[in-house]
C-alpha cells in the first residue's frame, strides 16, 4: 500500500466496502429463511386479530353511546310527559275550585234570594 492513496484508489475502496456490505445484507435477506415467513404470518395473524378486537371495541362503544342516548331520549321523554301531567292535574284542579267557587257564590245568592222573599205562595 502506498503511503498516500490517490482519489482513485480511495474510491475503489470504498466500492468495494459497499458491495461487501450488500453481499452481507443479501446473504442475510430474510425471504430465504423458512422462519422469517413463519413469524411474518404469525405477524399479520396477530395484526388481523387486534383489528378485529378493536373494531369489536369500536363496535361495542357505539352501541353503548346508542343505548345511553336512547336511555336520555326515554327519560326526557318521561320527564316531559310527567310535566304535562302535572299541568294537567293542575289546570283541573284549578277548574274544579273556580266551579266550586261559582257554586258557592250561587248557593249564596240563591239563600239570599230565599232569605228576602221567602218561597212564595201559590195561587
Amino acid at each position: 500500500m502506498k503511503t498516500q492513496d490517490t482519489l482513485e484508489d480511495r474510491l475503489d475502496s470504498a466500492a468495494k466496502a459497499k458491495q461487501a456490505l450488500l453481499e452481507r445484507v443479501k446473504a442475510k435477506d430474510p425471504s430465504k429463511d423458512p422462519e422469517f415467513a413463519a413469524r411474518q404470518e404469525a405477524r399479520i395473524a396477530a395484526a388481523r386479530a387486534r383489528e378485529e378486537r378493536d373494531a369489536e371495541r369500536r363496535r361495542a362503544r357505539r352501541a353503548a353511546q346508542e343505548q345511553e342516548a336512547a336511555d336520555r331520549k326515554a327519560r326526557k321523554e318521561a320527564q316531559i310527559a310527567a310535566e304535562a301531567e302535572r299541568i294537567r292535574r293542575e289546570e283541573q284542579e284549578r277548574i274544579d275550585a273556580q266551579k266550586r267557587a261559582q257554586d258557592d257564590v250561587l248557593a249564596a245568592q240563591k239563600a239570599a234570594l230565599m232569605a228576602r222573599f221567602g218561597t212564595r205562595k201559590k195561587r
